[in-house]
């Protein structure tokens, strides 16, 4: 029996209502009752159009179901079929000229331009990490990673001299691109690029190019500088310039226990108190947040930089409901907006300087907010936050907003999305799985799509990148905010990631998300190779690329695929989709590395799941593969994860456990799929891991 309390009508979980009133509104000294009843007003006002936006998805994707089935065989006329979607109001009229109105962003957001991490807010150890990766050695990056394929990976425990010399090499070799002439200010010359001298523990020079700083640190006692000719200990570079701390997509958080863990995490983030605790080498660590770093200018003044990078938090989107509180009438309240109620009161902490250090030193509050469908929604958010602000005593638009481009009416309709949160949006980015997940469910009926992997070379998926930079710089986010690309999956393969990665600079994104923090470190590199902003007049002059090239579906017409393909397409999304759903429903992690069906591993989260689900579901509705063939894949590949995750003693094999709730789970996101709201996998991996956690 869970335990609640009565407030202001709300029945809230009583562990969560003492960390509210206690932990939050106390050190704000905001008035508990107060808030629950401005709470309550709240929900009985925006709850109601939450649930109608979600209906209007329904009612939308009935429609153009209903429209591929009249023309089920035929080719889709571009003409009739923009029409259509314009007739039922699936696609929105231009707003019209106009530039964002956003102020009082961080420069980190608005005029820097480096990598992004995002992070589960349930583990306080990689939430941590992520906060502390606004400053990496790139040696330690080179040397532990294949960055460099030239040369041997270190052998043996100790260190390995020559993987050093190559280290250093590679580091000098950055050095001399980046920086002409800066070994000059280690020999007692002058160097343009040279910004200040560190002080305390560390002993060098800082120097800054393309808006980002670099340090080289000397000391002639350590290992590698005894041995450099400078004296040259390590080279370290401004990295993930802003993190993601993430409620969504990354996290298993199905109740108020885990809402609660959420959170308090993000309190301490927001406070500077949050510590984690780990073993290395028979050894307790402990982690905490890395404090400001502080510069000698030549001048004689001193310098204070962030030592941390830049948090957003990223809620929960329109979608879901959670049973931490419960509404007057017994139903769940939508997750989406406590959220944005108890994460801004969190952040209030920082605005009000009560936390050891600052996150937002321009005042603002930094809320992702996902798996929005076109302005309407995002128009709700914008109003859901004006509510926000006035419960919690904030100024008009100090909530800004990230805007995700990963639903396909919203990306076909992202000007008047931008429009709709024009004096707080600071971000917007593309999101290949997400986005790649709705393209197949939106248009599910219209027949068999193309293969997974064929999905990233399509004319629809180059239109949706190219888009969503163009109308962001059209719309005036340079100098204003973030324009994004998406994650690097692999973080074992670095080296693949130095020669790929480098592209999305060069679209004229400020930022892409990386997968760790020595992933920021050397993705921070590309930043140094290409003037992001530099070069945004000239994309900006190409105009954004025609919608009819974004509408294009992508089907698979007259394509007779073999029994090995068709086995081989099978495998890949049922391993994919085993692999993920094991470690969800059984042990509540919901983003890890997950061993593809090659056992690479890859950083996977519910947005991998809902493309591999969502394929496997198309090809069953149009006979492209039976039931018995999908089951087939399932059990042959639950052997595979079995084997993938044998060394790990609190995982629970899926061969001889069909009946358990991690397989039954991945049969219903398959056969189960077509009729999931927008193909989302929330809501049934909810259901089964709330079955999961009773059983436990």
């Amino acid at each position: 029996m869970v335990d609640r309390v009565e407030k202001a009508g709300l029945r809230v979980e009583t562990a969560l209502a003492r960390f509210v009133e206690n932990d939050v509104l106390a050190p704000l000294g905001m008035d508990a009752g107060a808030f629950w009843q401005g709470f309550a007003d709240l929900l009985a006002k925006h709850a109601p159009t939450n649930r109608a936006l979600l209906a209007k998805r329904d009612e939308l994707q009935a429609q153009i179901d209903t429209w591929h089935k009249e023309r089920a065989g035929k080719p889709i006329d571009m003409t009739e079929y923009k029409a259509f979607l314009t007739a039922i109001g699936y696609l929105v009229p231009e707003p019209g000229d106009f530039v964002i109105g956003t102020a009082n962003v961080d420069p980190e957001i608005a005029t820097m331009a480096g990598p992004q991490l995002v992070v589960p807010v349930l583990n306080a150890r990689f939430a941590l990490n992520a906060a502390n990766a606004r400053w990496g050695s790139l040696y330690d990056a080179f040397y532990g990673t294949d960055a460099l394929p030239d040369a041997p990976l270190a052998a043996g425990k100790g260190y390995d001299p020559a993987r050093g010399a190559a280290v250093v090499a590679a580091g000098r070799k950055f050095l001399n691109d980046a920086l002409p002439g800066w070994d000059a200010a280690l020999t007692g010359g002058a160097c343009p690029h040279a910004f200040a001298t560190l002080t305390g523990g560390a002993k060098g020079v800082m120097f800054e190019h393309n808006g980002l700083y670099i340090e080289i640190h000397v000391d002639r006692d350590h290992p590698v500088g005894a041995t450099d000719e400078l004296g040259i200990s390590d080279v370290v570079l401004e990295s993930a310039l802003t993190s993601i701390i993430d409620m969504e997509d990354s996290v298993a958080a199905v109740d108020a226990e885990d809402k609660l863990l959420a959170y308090a995490n993000w309190l301490g983030l927001m406070n500077g108190t949050l510590t984690a605790e780990f073993q290395k080498g028979g050894e307790t660590m402990t982690r905490s947040l890395e404090p400001d770093r502080t510069y000698a200018l030549p001048n004689g003044e001193t310098l204070d930089l962030p030592g941390r990078s830049l948090l957003f938090v990223r809620n929960v989107g329109h979608l879901m409901t959670n049973p931490a509180i419960l509404l007057p009438d017994g139903s769940e309240l939508p997750e989406g907006i406590m959220d944005a109620v108890i994460t801004s009161a969190i952040a209030r902490h920082d605005l009000d300087g009560l936390g050891q250090y600052r996150n937002s030193r321009a005042g603002s509050i930094y809320i992702v907010k996902p798996k929005m469908h076109g302005p309407e929604e995002c128009a709700f958010t914008n109003t859901l936050f004006d509510a926000v602000e006035d419960l919690l005593g904030l100024a008009r638009h100090t909530i800004k907003v990230g805007v995700m481009d990963e639903e396909r009416r919203t990306s076909a309709n992202l000007a008047a999305c931008i429009h709709a949160v024009k004096d707080r949006i600071v971000f917007i980015n593309t999101g290949f799985l997400d986005r790649t997940g709705d393209e197949m469910h939106t248009s599910m009926q219209a027949g068999p799509m193309i293969r997974k992997g064929a999905m990233k070379t399509s004319d629809w998926i180059d239109a949706y990148e190219k888009r969503n930079v163009a109308i962001g710089l059209k719309h005036g986010l340079s100098g204003k905010a973030q324009i994004g690309k998406g994650m690097w999956a692999a973080p074992d393969r670095m080296g693949q990631m130095l020669v790929e990665k480098v592209g999305h600079p060069r679209t004229g994104a400020n930022t892409a998300w990386v997968p760790s923090p020595t992933a920021a470190t050397l993705h921070a590199l590309h930043y140094h190779q290409v003037d992001v902003f530099a070069l945004r007049e000239a994309i900006a002059a190409q105009g954004v690329p025609a919608i009819e090239r974004l509408l294009t579906v992508p089907l698979a017409d007259g394509v007779n695929w073999s029994a090995e393909e068709l086995r081989e397409e099978l495998d890949n999304n049922a391993q994919g989709l085993l692999g993920y759903v094991v470690r969800w429903i059984d042990q509540g992690v919901g983003c890890s590395k997950v061993p593809d069906i090659n056992d690479v591993g890859l950083m996977e989260d519910r947005a991998t799941l809902r493309i591999s689900s969502q394929h496997m579901a198309n090809w069953l509705l149009h006979g492209v593969v039976t039931e018995e063939q999908v089951m087939d894949a399932l059990r042959r590949m639950a052997a595979k994860v079995d084997a993938q995750n044998a060394g790990d003693p609190a995982y629970e094999p899926l061969v001889g456990n069909e009946d358990g709730c991690a397989f039954q789970a991945a049969k219903d996101l398959v056969f189960k799929g077509v009729e999931q709201p927008s193909g989302y996998t929330e809501p049934l991996l909810h259901a089964w891991r709330q079955v999961k956690k009773g059983a436990k």
